[in-house]
């Protein structure tokens, strides 16, 4: 039986394992030199890349494990808001 080839990565890890920074669209988790992996929301929706959070302070990487199905959908872009209609305020005499 071979053995599997792991690849370049120091670790696989799954997406619940992450966490997820909602303001940043970005999932992190600890790296051993104290840092901490990255990858972007779009990185990981994006099907034709690999999944490769990278640590910014290092040279590891992770290979995340994620279903795109269960990622969060990016948010819509926001309509914009109505414009107010003028109100005339009574002024006091």
């Amino acid at each position: 039986m071979a053995e599997e080839q792991q690849g370049p990565y120091y670790d696989e890890v799954e997406i619940e394992d992450m966490t997820f920074d909602k303001t940043l669209q970005i999932y992190h988790y600890p790296c051993p030199c104290g840092d901490r992996f990255q990858i972007a929301l779009a990185d990981l929706q994006d099907e034709e890349t690999e999944n490769i959070a990278v640590c910014p302070s290092c040279s590891l990487m992770i290979l995340v494990i994620c279903d795109p199905e269960d990622l969060p959908k990016p948010d819509p872009d926001p309509e914009p808001a109505p414009e107010p209609a003028e109100q005339q305020v009574p002024i006091a005499a």
